[in-house]
């Protein structure tokens, strides 16, 4: 006698938290990458790639962000593993910068993000050079210590790309700011006066499907003190899912 099966389809697994891996902690040298703060708030750490030559064969084997101040030809093959590749340059250097992007003199092992210095260019700077960084396929880099007139400008452009943005921010209100001001820049609300409010309520509110949205542009957020970051956002609502 045969037996009748039901067959049914494997439940889906629970979809990773919006803020999962949104700060990066900023790291020093190689030991500050072992102490480095973790759980499911960390994405990989930023070491600069002067700190990674000056550690041969200490590198732990897992994802760094590399912060290109070294020739990334010099890098050993394995490990470290780059998650991704920051570098900061001038407005004059942008053009060599995006060809670096786009794969001259040869591709980059993980994608590039691109932080532009303002220097003494003229407003208007921001959003040019965010929209020939994403045309590059490069993720535009912002500053949350830029003026708010130029987060508004980076936004208006990054808002509509799928190109995403990754940001540096020193304090847990600086990251909330940007995620203040990405959540102005898609509900179409006044950018520059979010970012300066830097209120952390709206941002709390968010409902899951909101802080996927705000994820979908903001890559991620480098910080320079992790501990204050993740105690300011866990202290005011906001990946409060995430605290362990």
């Amino acid at each position: 006698m045969s037996t009748l099966l039901t067959l049914q389809p494997p439940a889906p697994r629970d979809p990773e938290p919006p803020f999962a891996g949104l700060l990066f902690e900023v790291c020093a040298d190689v030991d500050a990458v072992r102490a480095r703060r973790r759980g499911v708030l960390f994405g990989p750490p930023v070491i600069a790639a002067g700190a990674l030559l000056a550690a041969p064969g200490q590198v732990p084997d897992e994802p760094v962000c590399v912060r290109l101040d070294a020739d990334p030809d010099l890098l050993p093959a394995s490990p470290p593993r780059p998650s991704r590749f920051e570098i900061d340059c001038s407005a004059d250097q942008l053009d060599d910068v995006v060809a670096l992007a786009q794969g001259d003199p040869k591709p980059l092992p993980a994608r590039l993000v691109v932080f532009v210095e303002r220097g003494d260019q003229s407003r208007g700077w921001a959003a040019e050079s965010a929209a020939r960084i994403a045309d590059a396929g490069a993720h535009p880099g912002l500053d949350v210590g830029a003026a708010a007139e130029d987060v508004a400008d980076f936004l208006a452009v990054l808002a509509h790309s799928d190109a995403g943005f990754v940001a540096r921010a020193r304090t847990g209100t600086e990251v909330v700011a940007v995620l203040a001001a990405t959540v102005a820049a898609l509900r179409g609300d006044d950018i520059a006066a979010a970012f300066a409010a830097a209120d952390p309520v709206p941002v709390a509110a968010l409902s899951p499907a909101a802080a996927a949205a705000v994820r979908e542009v903001l890559v991620g957020v480098a910080v320079d003190d992790a501990t204050e970051a993740e105690s300011y956002l866990f202290e005011h609502g906001i990946a409060a899912d995430l605290k362990g």
